[in-house]
């Protein structure tokens, strides 16, 4: 096996030799780069087609990626026709006249009006695609989150991300969303490339991001590519917007569950841009006045992002986000006052700050990213003064992206380092574990070239180089997707290893309890996952997608809790395996006034332990189980339409019963310490179980509704908002407590009534 000294010397050198035989072709030919923006404020815009026309009628083109940037590298030299349009702007026409070795950086600014569409178009992504998906990718914009019901004006991203067919929440509670078969802490969420490590509100309507900040994000289910890793299940990779650059721009929103406020505007105009948003939740009064039930939950989150444009070839962004979560979950919320110390309550606290320099070199076809970050979550379990558990984790990142274009063949390639420091009081809930301060660090390369076989056919190899000093190991990770496309048809593929150093427990014996610490891997192991993925899409016409796939994982050196009759919140940790596959079915049509898609997923999720008590349980030295995430069917079906100035949306889910662990009886433990008098001595109250997930609980389904309106007035705009979550009162199940065999049900019936004013 090659040593990690060997194996980075390989890396760097392949970087190398594809540098250094693109150089000698390079001075020959021109490179025409720049970035694009709306006039109107200066956010950048994706997918706007860039058009090099030659005289003898030649074409070459790009599309502007999220950043807003494009290049058109390996131009022969001479006389070219340009071409900038996007549906909705204003062609961009002008002559340019390219020299041989010339690097030429022409930025953009489109006015709003009616694009003008020529003969000759690169087809670039629309702005809503209801059912496309590319080997695991689905890309969202602020336009799709829009879409879905849930109780405020203002969008979030989470609930697009739950229409998702693959994506499990347990819950209305407890901000935990398992993608493909992974676990919450197996899920790489990013925001302008900060690591956030919980970010999903206590109420699974919220998260850390408003559709008012989002840009566009892209979710990978699995599969994703080698700048992408640390985490076994899926990336969260959200971009957020600048700022408007021009005027200041306002708004505020009113509801009964969150009440928010935004503001952005220039500080020095077209150059500096600020944009601050605030959000605060009310639920534990408006909401639970409104449907006379306690509701002891409170969150809120604060983001600000500085953005500069340094010069026309670099950039220079500063973003901070905070996020802040409180609530009873269990049979006390029921009573439970939000400000009262219960050994039920839990809290956590995100905190992100990080800086993010582009810059497009001079005389190469670059684009360079350096992104440094400093992110931090603190938990607590139990009473604010004296919590039963705490946990934190704190860490550095830094990384360095770079993309070197070429005419067929465009090289992704950065370097990597991560230092965090863990620190969990778990009051002996593990007990095979010790759970103190710790340090660790990670740190790695990766190469990934995506080329341009053909016009129908893109290849994407790649390689990490992932290193886990702590754990004195080190991992090459193959990765690969490919995309065939052929008319209306398209086909999808991605491959790929991944290893997870931090990882977070917690015990799911208790559907209740959503307390995680971020701890090392214990037992010694590092978890790691293999994906495969294989898609079809089918475009028959405009506005018409459907798209399946179907998807495999092999999980590794997991740790799980260990099943036993021990009395309540401790247990042991011991190892186990995973296989998840599963398919996904998404029909979406989109006719500017109508929009809906109806989608379909199965899934299987299996877990196989041991332990030294499962023998003693099952006579056997391994245990097959389906863990408590394991949902086999979802449906989720979505339509909207516009009439006579409103805007009505409909949502209605279903899922399958998931797992639970059904108990057979309770008895009275005692715990022997010296001498013990078992006849004066209570004991313990402990359940015993049977066969552990053996069980399904009830399943799931709730239709949401909203309609609402938007009224001009000059310079603002007034959005008033009417909806009804659960329309029908279904009584969802959220957990059956064990020890009392009482019941505990998600949200019922909650109607809602939003205000949002925006000025310019």
């Amino acid at each position: 096996m090659a040593s990690p000294f060997e194996n980075t010397r390989t890396l760097l050198l392949a970087i190398l030799v594809l540098f250094s035989t693109s150089f000698s072709v390079q001075a020959q030919t021109a490179t025409l780069r720049g970035f694009v923006v709306d006039d109107d404020g200066g956010e950048s815009l994706l997918g706007v087609n860039i058009i090099l026309q030659s005289p003898d009628g030649s074409v070459r083109g790009a599309a502007t990626d999220s950043e807003g940037f494009y290049i058109v590298p390996r131009i022969p030299a001479g006389t070219y026709v340009f071409t900038a349009s996007f549906i909705g702007f204003e062609t961009e026409r002008d002559t340019l006249s390219l020299l041989g070795g010339q690097t030429m950086t022409r930025n953009i600014r489109l006015r709003t009006g009616q694009a003008e569409m020529d003969e000759v178009v690169i087809e670039a992504e629309r702005a809503r695609q209801p059912a496309s998906v590319t080997a695991g990718l689905q890309s969202v914009s602020p336009q799709d989150i829009e879409l879905i019901p849930a109780p405020d004006v203002s969008a979030d991203l989470v609930n697009y991300i739950t229409t998702l067919p693959g994506v499990v929440s347990t819950g209305d509670r407890g901000g935990k969303l398992f993608i493909r078969g992974g676990e919450p802490t197996q899920n790489l969420v990013q925001l302008d490339g900060m690591l956030l490590y919980q970010p999903f509100h206590i109420i699974g309507f919220y998260s850390a991001f408003p559709a008012d900040i989002v840009r566009n994000a892209d979710i990978y289910a699995g599969g994703f590519g080698a700048r992408f890793g640390g985490r076994l299940s899926s990336v969260v990779d959200i971009s957020t917007r600048n700022g408007n650059k021009r005027r200041v721009n306002a708004a505020a929103t009113v509801a009964p569950f969150v009440s928010s406020a935004r503001i952005e505007g220039p500080i020095v105009r077209d150059r500096l841009s600020v944009i601050l948003s605030a959000r605060q939740s009310v639920i534990d009064q408006g909401a639970a006045r409104l449907i006379d039930q306690n509701l002891p939950f409170r969150f809120g989150d604060q983001f600000g992002k500085l953005h500069a444009t340094l010069s026309t070839t670099s950039q220079l962004s500063v973003t901070g986000i905070r996020t802040t979560d409180r609530g009873v979950v269990g049979l006390q919320e029921e009573f439970a006052d939000i400000d009262s110390d219960t050994t039920s309550q839990v809290n956590w606290e995100n905190l992100a700050v990080g800086t993010r320099f582009i810059v497009l070199p001079s005389s190469m076809p670059v684009f360079a990213e350096i992104v440094l970050s400093i992110s931090r979550l603190d938990q607590e379990l139990g009473p604010r003064n004296d919590p039963i558990r705490t946990s934190s984790i704190s860490m550095f990142n830094g990384s360095a992206n770079v993309t070197y274009f070429t005419t067929r063949t465009d090289v992704h390639w950065g370097l990597f380092v991560q230092s965090s420091e863990l620190d969990s009081d778990l009051g002996g809930q593990f007990q095979n574990i010790e759970t103190e301060q710790e340090f660790v660090t990670e740190a790695g390369l990766y190469l990934e070239p995506e080329i341009r076989v053909t016009d129908d056919l893109v290849v994407q190899p790649g390689l990490r180089l992932h290193a886990f000093p702590s754990k004195s190991k080190t991992f090459l990770e193959p990765r690969f997707r490919i995309v065939w496309k052929s008319g209306s048809h398209q086909l999808s593929g991605a491959f790929g290893q991944y290893h997870q150093q931090i990882v977070g427990l917690n015990d799911r014996r208790d559907a209740g309890d959503v307390f995680t610490a971020w701890s090392g891997a214990p037992l010694r192991l590092v978890p790691s996952a293999t994906h495969a993925i294989v898609g079809y899409k089918l475009s028959p016409s405009f506005g018409l997608d459907l798209s399946i796939e179907g998807y495999w994982k092999k999980l590794t050196d997991l740790s799980v809790p260990e099943w036993s009759a021990f009395p309540r919140f401790t247990t042991n940790l011991q190892p186990a395996d995973g296989t998840v596959y599963g398919s996904d079915i998404r029909v979406g049509i989109d006719r500017g006034w109508f929009f809906g898609f109806l989608s379909y997923g199965y899934s299987r999720v299996t877990y196989e332990a041991t332990g030294d008590a499962i023998p003693l349980w099952f006579g056997d030295t391994t245990q097959e189980y389906s863990p408590p995430h394991d949902r086999e069917h979802q449906i989720s079906a979505l339509a909207s339409t516009e009439f006579k100035g409103f805007a009505l949306s409909i949502r209605w889910q279903f899922g399958s019963g998931l797992p639970f662990s059904q108990s057979i009886g309770f008895d009275k433990f005692v715990l022997i310490n010296g001498e013990t008098d078992v006849r004066q001595e209570p004991g313990d109250t402990r359940v015993l179980y049977g066969e552990p997930y053996a069980g399904r609980l009830p399943s799931y389904h709730r239709l949401d509704v909203s309609v609402d309106r938007t009224f001009r007035l000059n310079r603002a705009a007034l959005t008033l908002q009417a909806g009804v979550i659960n329309v029908y009162d279904r009584n969802n199940l959220f957990y059956m407590d064990l020890f009392t065999l009482s019941r505990v049900n998600q949200l019922p019936l909650i109607p809602s009534l939003g205000i949002k004013l925006e000025v310019d």
